[in-house]
C-alpha cells in the first residue's frame, strides 16, 4: 500500500493523459480545443476549481509529450500551479521528465505500478488497462489511462475504470464519481 494513504487530508482524485505540449493530441483525439494554449488554460482552470491544496491527485501517466527542453520546463511550470499533492504512476510518455529533478520533486511518489487505498477500497493504478489485477477477485479496483477514449476493443470489466482526461471532461475525478458514472 502507498505510504501516503495515511496522510491524506482531503479528497483523492485520479486522472491520466494530460498530454501537455503534445500538439497533435488535440487532432488525434478530437479534443475540443483550438490549440495547446486553450487546452492548458481549460485544464488548469477546471483542475484548480475542483481540486483543493489539501487533496491528492494520482496521475496515471502521460503528463506531457515534450518536443524539447522548453516543453519539459513548461510542463513542470504547469504542474507546479495545479492544486493538490500529486503522485505519478508513469506512462509511456513520461521518460524524458523523469530525468529532471525539478519534475520529480513535484510528486510525493513516483512508480510504474501502484497498489493503494482510497478510503477502505483497494485500488490498483497502472497506465495500461489490464484484465486482472491484485485483489481483482476480492473487490479491488483498477484505474488506468493510455487508451484515451478508444475503448471499443476493451472488454467491459467491473471495477476497471479509465481515468483519462478525454473521457472525464478534462478534469480529475474521484473513485465515487467513476462508480456513479459506470452505473448510468
Amino acid at each position: 500500500m502507498s505510504n501516503s494513504d495515511n496522510q491524506i487530508q482531503g479528497k483523492i482524485f485520479y486522472t491520466s493523459d494530460l498530454h501537455l505540449f503534445h500538439d497533435n493530441v488535440i487532432k488525434l483525439n478530437n479534443r475540443p480545443f483550438q490549440d495547446m494554449d486553450e487546452m492548458v488554460k481549460f485544464i488548469v482552470n477546471k483542475w484548480n476549481a475542483k481540486v483543493k491544496n489539501c487533496d491528492l491527485v494520482r496521475i496515471i501517466g502521460d503528463v506531457g509529450y515534450p518536443k524539447n527542453q522548453q516543453d519539459v520546463e513548461n510542463v513542470i511550470k504547469i504542474l507546479s500551479i495545479l492544486n493538490g499533492d500529486k503522485e505519478l504512476v508513469t506512462g509511456n510518455h513520461d521518460t524524458k521528465f523523469l530525468k529532471e529533478k525539478s519534475f520529480r520533486k513535484l510528486f510525493k511518489k513516483i512508480s510504474l505500478y501502484d497498489y493503494a487505498k482510497d478510503g477502505k477500497r483497494k485500488v490498483v493504478l497502472f497506465h495500461y488497462p489490464i484484465e486482472e489485477w491484485n485483489g481483482y477477485h476480492n473487490g479491488s479496483y483498477h484505474l488506468f489511462g493510455h487508451v484515451h477514449g478508444n475503448e471499443d476493443n476493451l472488454k467491459q470489466i467491473d471495477r476497471r475504470f479509465n481515468v483519462g482526461m478525454d473521457v472525464n471532461g478534462f478534469v480529475p475525478v474521484t473513485l465515487d464519481e467513476l462508480i456513479t458514472k459506470a452505473k448510468i
